[in-house]
């Protein structure tokens, strides 16, 4: 990976453990971690016993378990960088943040709304004006709509490259 890419992978792992260590205190918990599916599905009105939401919960805890190099119940950052990258994003990743994109997905047809798109992000932490910024930057064929490979393949992007359509709509690390 040539040098600035590197950096810019780093940089943006940076602004996702400042995303997950919601408290910044340094580490992202495991009660940190699983509050994002639960502050999802309340922000989408989908109860516990919804089947999408225990899916959430489910890959949640795998994502978290696979974060947690020594089983501690703390990332610490260094944890969190030498674990993200693109083959773990694939393995564990992809499907974590895909229940998400179901949760919001009201219609089931594998898309996002703008109102639905900018619910999900905001629950997630982003301001509405980020959210939006985000959409309109993944709604590259302007339907309307955001397709779920289009933004697990964003989200991948940033994570491995740096750099995404989403996430610099997001400017880099907004919550």
């Amino acid at each position: 990976m040539p040098m600035h890419r590197a950096a810019a992978a780093v940089t943006a792992k940076g602004h996702i453990f400042a995303m997950l260590d919601v408290d910044g205190d340094g580490v992202i918990s495991r009660q940190e971690y699983l509050a994002r599916p639960e502050r999802a599905a309340a922000a989408l009105g989908r109860g516990g016993d919804d089947p999408l939401v225990r899916a959430a919960l489910v890959t949640h805890e795998q994502v978290y378990a696979s974060m947690d190099a020594d089983g501690d119940g703390k990332v610490t950052f260094d944890e969190y960088a030498a674990w993200a990258g693109g083959a773990t994003f694939d393995a564990v990743c992809r499907q974590a943040l895909g229940s998400l994109f179901d949760l919001a997905d009201s219609e089931t047809v594998g898309a996002l709304s703008r109102t639905e798109f900018t619910r999900l992000r905001v629950a997630l932490g982003s301001t509405a004006d980020n959210a939006e910024a985000a959409f309109d930057a993944l709604d590259t064929d302007d339907d309307g709509r955001v397709d779920r490979d289009e933004y697990l393949s964003s989200i991948r992007s940033y994570v491995t490259d740096g750099a995404s359509p989403m996430a610099e709509a997001l400017h880099t690390g907004a919550r």
